[in-house]
């Protein structure tokens, strides 16, 4: 599979020392990858939410002499036919589009299965793990340490922010985990920027799954496994970081020698329970 618009993007942000601002825009052009190299320097900080000015700061913080400059090098990243044709689709399929798109781009970065693996070991070796999603990701880190306990001996799932997460992180430490992973997801608490900081201070390992390589956890993580939300409707939707949370699943069963006896086990104890209908 070739690289995609998006990751191509990213690559060309990658090393370099961005500012929030810069990051937002950075986020930007990869989440709207396909019509990127089409996009005047007001039409993005519109869409940004930025000024016209920072995007120009931007293109010169990557080395560029202005945004033109980084235009042109951006539609030499982006296929000939990448610009979008005009769509009669409504703002409801618009989002089911965008975020195929979102998988696509997922399908992209995981060709290189190594990050994932590597995190699948961590949190398999880790015992306890804890699990932190707050806010908006409470869902995602809630899914992933359901699945997660049927294979793994000890999941901590951190849903919850205020004076006792540095508490149950500290306990989680005490009893032998050495990895945390974290769901982050815009908007961004900043109580999730500050329990990374106070995890990886008490030794452990972060791997993050988040919105976006630029996600201001992203400094705070060992292993950064990127999956774009989409944002058409109201509410931001999450189906790429919840399949990502699903590969992360099966990296950490592929780790852990006793996952499928776990499994047919939990599945012979729920059939004498007469635990589910089918």
């Amino acid at each position: 599979m070739g690289e995609s618009t998006a990751t191509r993007l990213r690559q060309l942000f990658e090393g370099h020392r961005l500012t929030p601002t810069q990051r937002r825009i950075a986020h930007c052009l990869v989440r709207r990858s396909a019509e990127a190299p089409f996009l005047s320097s007001v039409e993005l900080a519109e869409l940004a939410g930025v000024s016209q000015p920072s995007v120009t700061r931007f293109a010169v913080a990557l080395g560029f002499d202005g945004y033109p400059a980084l235009r042109r090098r951006l539609r030499e990243i982006a296929p000939p036919d990448a610009r979008p044709d005009a769509s009669d689709h409504n703002a409801y399929q618009q989002a089911v589009a965008a975020e195929i798109e979102n998988l696509r781009q997922l399908a992209d970065l995981l060709a290189d299965p190594g990050p994932v693996r590597r995190a699948g070991n961590l949190l398999a070796t880790s015992r306890p793990l804890p699990v932190l999603g707050l806010r908006a990701a409470a869902a995602q880190a809630y899914g992933f340490a359901y699945f997660a306990a049927k294979v793994h001996p000890d999941v901590r799932l951190l849903d919850e922010g205020g004076s006792m997460l540095p508490d149950r992180l500290d306990r989680a430490v005490r009893a032998g985990a050495t990895t945390l992973l974290c769901f982050a997801l815009p908007r961004h608490p900043r109580e999730t920027v500050d329990a990374l900081e106070y995890a990886r201070g008490a030794g452990l390992s972060v791997v993050t799954v988040a919105d976006s390589a630029f996600a201001p956890v992203a400094a705070l993580s060992d292993v950064l496994l990127p999956a774009a939300v989409g944002t058409g409707l109201a509410f931001d939707t999450a189906c790429a970081p919840m399949l990502l949370g699903r590969v992360l699943l099966e990296a950490m069963c592929d780790a852990l020698p006793d996952a499928q006896a776990s499994l047919e086990d939990f599945d012979s104890r729920a059939a004498s329970r007469g635990l589910f209908a089918e």
